[in-house]
């Protein structure tokens, strides 16, 4: 992707997405085009500022969204905290890790819960929570850091 003007993703045997690389990144249609960029996608229906999800569960938002969307967050935007945190975000659920596997500086932690999230956490804080498979965590998103677009 690093030197493609154009990008063409095949999943399944059929085209999922075409565009620039920056396009594909930024918008992705599928969450296999999403875990290919390193971001989780959510799908779900815009209201203002909420976003219900499909899947159960909801997820604010900073910008307005009306109607069928995706919501993108990246996993470095996920803060994990072994109590519910106080503050600013707006999106915060209780949650499970799943697995946690070492990805280059940080340890890759997928999340099961109302909402499904991975997030990336520095090898430090991960040892300095106590973390393992199996661990109650909170997780935390400030709405300024979920894209949300048209599906």
């Amino acid at each position: 992707m690093a030197l493609a003007t154009r990008v063409v993703v095949v999943e399944d045997g059929r085209v999922v997405q075409a565009g620039t690389p920056a396009e594909v990144a930024r918008r992705p249609r599928t969450d296999y085009v999403a875990r290919l960029v390193g971001l989780v996608l959510l799908a779900g229906t815009g209201a203002g500022t909420t976003v219900a999800l499909d899947g159960g569960g909801a997820v604010a938002v900073a910008e307005e969204a009306r109607g069928p969307v995706f919501v993108a967050v990246r996993p470095e935007s996920v803060a994990l905290y072994l109590e519910r945190p106080a503050g600013s975000p707006r999106n915060v659920w209780p949650l499970t890790l799943v697995s946690a596997t070492p990805h280059g500086s940080v340890v890759r932690c997928d999340l099961a819960g109302e909402v499904a999230l991975t997030a990336d956490v520095t090898a430090a804080s991960f040892a300095e929570l106590g973390l393992a498979p199996g661990a109650q965590v909170w997780a935390s998103v400030k709405a300024s850091e979920v894209a949300v677009y048209p599906r």
